[in-house]
């Protein structure tokens, strides 16, 4: 008998949008306030040192030295309703309702600083997450053996440069630190194991396993009443890639932007920690059932690729008061196929995770209006495509559907040098059906996994708050 888990790594590899991200697949989506104010439209406006994110050759636009320091709070609303889950024996898996799942509130913040050299060169640094995911569905939930909880936490550091050549043209350069970290825990399906060791083809290993525990002086009776076991997991690694802008200015009031962000390679390095000592009453029982079950302590790893970005944007003047923007970027979210988890220096078969996701787009629209000399006003709309392709490659800890946006937002001068700027935003997803079966089951000696179904559907919508200070030297 071999009880088998998915660890942690692929947390980090699914938590693509779980509830507390804003953008399909990995990326966390809301990366300025300003930003976020016009849906991320904003990518050609180069308004102030977000453009690193946004666009490193805007930083050709400022003058000065600006910084721009923000928060966006995630306001997540979510509920999953069981449509049949099971064992891999074919068995309901029972448990309790998900329920309070989604943390209250999550917070991501941003930094971006610039800095004009002279005519032709400027500089900055950002700050800023690119991917998170919070969820606790707790150890009893009908997918317990899919998953129990899951953290990811992503920040990435972007050092960038900015070259003019005229007044026309404008080329921007950055490089990105990310570093990557996550938690992850499941239950171990151990009364489906002895349910399929009780008779059929597993009934000799049954008794094998019931003659051990009586050897060694345990009570064999306790197997009926077996509970789960669960692992826990944990990882993390540095990883490198890089960012491209391009911004050409027609003239005073039009400009148009191209961006490119790369992929980052990570080798997500963790430890696994198993725990039977809730299975049953008896230590002696939990300890063959361990043992049986090949557990122990280890090491973890999966090598990922985080999808690449291509972005063009458009920014037009209309006249003194009104202005209108727009964005379509490009996700190559389809590096991500089936993902192969491994346990070094142990017997354990790997983890294969289907995902085979599909690359996607969002299209975004927004607009200023100059309400006031002080008070100028946003608002935009998006809509972001899922790179899940269906329910049967949807995993819970990636509930992640298409989903509208919906943002305002407007920046206030306390001062010719001092600004703040608000934002909230509104997503509705669709409905995001799961029916996902992990292909390899606990009596596989080759392979790891529960071999559970999770079916279910999650109805999900999220409240972005962002607050940020502006100030220029």
């Amino acid at each position: 008998m071999q009880h088998k888990y998915l660890p942690l790594i692929v947390a980090a590899a699914l938590s693509a949008m779980s509830v507390s991200a804003q953008a399909s697949g990995y990326r966390f989506g809301s990366q300025s306030v300003a930003g976020q104010g016009t849906a991320d439209a904003n990518g050609a406006e180069a308004n102030d040192a977000s453009t690193i994110f946004y666009n490193p050759a805007g930083l050709s636009r400022l003058e000065g030295t600006q910084i721009s320091a923000g928060a966006t709070v995630v306001v997540p609303h979510s509920t999953y309703n069981d449509t049949g889950s099971t064992h891999f024996t074919g068995a309901p898996t029972g448990g309790t309702a998900a329920k309070d799942y989604a943390p209250d509130a999550v917070t991501a913040p941003s930094l971006y600083i610039s800095k004009k050299l002279d005519d032709k060169w400027a500089v900055g640094l950002g700050l800023f997450v690119p991917y998170g995911a919070k969820l606790d569905y707790g150890n009893t939930w009908n997918g317990r053996y899919a998953l129990s909880n899951i953290k990811l936490e992503a920040i990435t550091l972007n050092p960038s440069v900015s070259w003019k050549l005229n007044q026309h043209h404008a080329f921007g350069f950055g490089i990105d630190a990310e570093f990557m970290k996550a938690e992850l825990g499941q239950a171990v399906d151990v009364p489906g194991s002895i349910a399929a060791l009780s008779s059929g083809a597993g009934a000799a290993q049954g008794a094998v396993l019931i003659k051990q525990i009586a050897a060694l002086g345990g009570n064999p009776a306790l197997l009926r009443t077996a509970g789960d076991a669960h692992g826990s997991n944990d990882g993390k690694d540095w990883g490198w890639g890089f960012n491209l802008g391009y911004l050409f200015t027609l003239d005073d009031n039009t400009r148009f932007g191209l961006a490119y962000r790369s992929s980052v390679s990570h080798q997500l390095k963790g430890s696994t920690v198993w725990d039977f000592s809730q299975v049953t009453t008896d230590p002696i029982v939990n300890k063959v059932l361990q043992a049986a079950s090949h557990k122990a302590n280890s090491a973890a790893l999966v090598s990922l690729r985080t999808p690449e970005t291509l972005s063009a944007n458009v920014f037009h003047q209309f006249d003194s008061k009104w202005a209108g923007m727009a964005d379509v970027t490009f996700s190559r979210h389809n590096r991500m196929g089936d993902l192969d988890i491994q346990f070094p220096g142990t017997g354990e078969g790997n983890e294969v995770i289907r995902q085979q996701w599909k690359n996607t787009v969002r299209v975004s629209l927004g607009g200023n209006y100059a309400y006031s000399e002080n008070l100028t006003l946003r608002a935009g709309v998006a809509y972001d495509e899922s790179p899940v392709k269906s329910a049967e490659l949807t995993h819970p800890a990636l509930p992640d559907s298409d989903r509208m946006q919906y943002s305002f937002g407007a920046n206030w001068k306390l001062s010719p040098r001092s600004s703040i700027d608000l934002g909230y935003s509104f997503l509705d997803f669709k409905d995001a059906k799961l029916n996902y079966t992990n292909n390899c089951n606990p009596l596989q000696t080759t392979c790891t996994g529960n071999g559970e179904t999770t079916r279910g559907v999650y109805q999900t919508h999220l409240s972005l708050i962002g607050i940020a200070y502006n100030y220029k030297f």
